[in-house]
């Protein structure tokens, strides 16, 4: 008997999300879109391929699970810290207003007081995956709004616990029985005991043992032991929180992160786990939209655009006042509202365990899926619309700054140096110690202001784009170095290079064969490649010594 339910998922949820994905790009929106939709298509409420239901949302865990750790690796315990005193507070009054705010409609729709209240809690805790995959792609996880938003998210996700537990203890108060006083103040101890005793294992412990076991798989050379060790800390540490400990998958893999965090090795853990955390995470969203029941939004039109209205508008304006009236600037408030203002996984773990005990009825559950993908849809559109604002607010501000820094015109026979990341700036570094006038092109603000302030003549862009090339005197450059690490992009500036100014010299870099291969087929006069010139470098190295210089001398050293 061939067991293929497994296999079924993952190419049906893989290939209608890449399809979907595709023709939601091509429409210009949000590629979460698609694989929302890809979700309806291979759920049980449609007609064709039915995907097995109850797999689906425990592969979405992996990828919640990879996409914590990943945070917690770019994260430190003094990041967490730094941002309590709004994270704190915020998200547990947020939680509280939202509740109320659920509790209420839910009283409109007819609903006991026990159902309204685990309705509301479903409605005010964001989803963690929608958060961080929005602000990775904005690159503002590093920034101290993205911490700000994460720390928010981690107290969410701790109070979820909490109810989670809880709720089992209050369900017989919720149907009308004699509160068990006990049974709670138990429940809440244990939780509270647990969640410590994960914490202080973590710090005490696992800061230990986690970067020394890595250190000790890096050490031994093979990048498959070391991909595994990292899978396996990740996952381990993450199953183990829950099974042990009670914390959530999410909280587990962020700890073991946080940890890993203070390893040298931290950076190439997180690289080898991102192509199994980006495509888990697709998953995520196919899981949620299986879930979903579109004829809810024919039933009660009405019920679910009130229950969008509150994730969508309650939330994001809750959020917003409370990131202003803690001291953040409107701009902050505003990122930390868009991003907040959906809901995900913990959302369907709450609604879920509340129809098994009884507390809320099925109807509940499906309008929280309904907000859930509704909001999740609607997300992008809020950001880029956000984005868009700041872009607007911005743009003078830059304007005169490019104006300031802008390419003289009287500029001849320079450098373009394209990147201005820890390659370019070293370059531009020996370029300038003997003299050789430069421009940098780079498409990162914060990359060109250091730049400006190492005395370059810099322009903002991104340099496949020809308008932006022509800003820094391509046809009057003697050289352009390529210091960006894409080579399909790199391929595409040395075309529009080559078109521009025939005569000039280009050098790309590159990190294989066959990149080198394509660079110099789009018109590079050299690629250079790295882990090529680092072997001849150590190669000069060892004949320099003296058992194989034999009678040469090395040439005096400079004074």
């Amino acid at each position: 008997m061939h067991h293929t339910s497994l296999i079924a998922i993952l190419v049906a949820g893989f290939g209608l999300a890449f399809i979907f994905g595709a023709i939601a790009q091509r429409l210009r929106m949000s590629p979460l879109v698609g694989y929302l939709i890809a979700g309806v298509v291979a759920g049980p409420f449609t007609p064709g391929f039915v995907g097995d239901p109850t797999l689906a949302p425990q592969l979405a865990e992996i990828g919640v699970i990879l996409l914590m750790f990943g945070v917690g690796l770019h994260f430190s315990l003094r990041d967490l810290l730094e941002v309590k005193a709004i994270a704190v507070p915020g998200a547990v009054i947020q939680i509280a207003l939202a509740t109320l705010m659920g509790w209420g409609l839910a009283r409109m729709f007819g609903w006991t007081d026990g159902a309204g209240i685990v309705f509301g809690m479903a409605l005010s805790v964001a989803s963690t995956v929608v958060v961080l995959r929005s602000l990775e792609e904005r690159r503002l996880l590093d920034t101290n709004r993205g911490r700000i938003a994460v720390g928010w998210l981690i107290v969410e996700d701790l109070v979820m616990v909490m109810v989670l537990v809880l709720l089992p203890a209050l369900a017989g108060m919720f149907k009308g029985a004699d509160l068990d006083g006990v049974a709670i103040g138990t429940a809440l101890i244990k939780t509270l005991f647990k969640v410590g005793a994960f914490v202080a294992l973590m710090l005490l412990v696992g800061r230990r043992v986690v970067p020394w076991l890595l250190e000790r798989v890096a050490g031994t050379g093979s990048r498959e032991l070391f991909t595994l060790c990292v899978l396996a800390i990740a996952l381990g540490v993450a199953f183990g929180s829950a099974e042990l400990f009670g914390v959530s998958f999410a909280l587990g893999a962020f700890f073991a992160g946080l940890l890993l965090n203070e390893s040298e090795f931290s950076h190439q853990a997180a690289n080898e786990t991102l192509p199994l955390r980006d495509a888990f995470a697709v998953l995520f969203f196919v899981s949620v939209g299986m879930l979903f029941n579109p004829s809810i939004l024919v039933e009660r039109p009405l019920q679910v655009l009130a229950t969008f209205a509150i994730i969508v508008v309650g939330n994001g304006t809750i959020v917003w006042g409370l990131a202003r009236l803690l001291g953040k600037n409107q701009n902050s408030a505003l990122l930390l509202g868009t991003s907040l203002a959906q809901i995900g996984e913990f959302s369907f773990i709450l609604a879920g365990l509340g129809v098994q005990l009884k507390v809320l009825p099925q109807e509940g559950l499906d309008l929280i899926l309904a907000g859930a993908l509704l909001s999740i849809t609607f997300n992008p559109l809020m950001t880029r619309a956000l984005d868009r604002r700041r872009a607007a607010e911005t743009a003078q501000v830059q304007a005169t700054a490019d104006a300031l820094a802008a390419v003289p015109q009287d500029i001849d026979r320079h450098v373009l140096l394209i990147g201005y990341g820890r390659v370019g700036r070293e370059l531009a570094r020996v370029l300038s110690d003997h003299h050789v006038p430069l421009v940098v092109i780079d498409d990162e603000d914060y990359l060109i202001d250091r730049a400006r302030a190492d005395g370059m003549h810099a322009v903002r862009g991104n340099a496949v784009n020809e308008a932006v090339l022509r800003e820094a005197a391509p046809e009057r450059a003697h050289m352009a170095l390529l210091a960006i690490p894409n080579a399909l992009e790199a391929g595409q500036i040395i075309t529009t290079l080559r078109r521009v100014n025939p005569t000039m010299s280009i050098v790309a870099r590159g990190h294989s064969d066959a990149e080198v291969k394509h660079l110099l087929e789009h018109g590079a006069d050299a690629a250079v490649m790295a882990e090529r010139e680092l072997a001849h470098s150590i190669a000069e190295m060892v004949m320099a010594t003296p058992t194989y210089r034999g009678a040469k001398h090395l040439p005096p050293a400079a004074v």
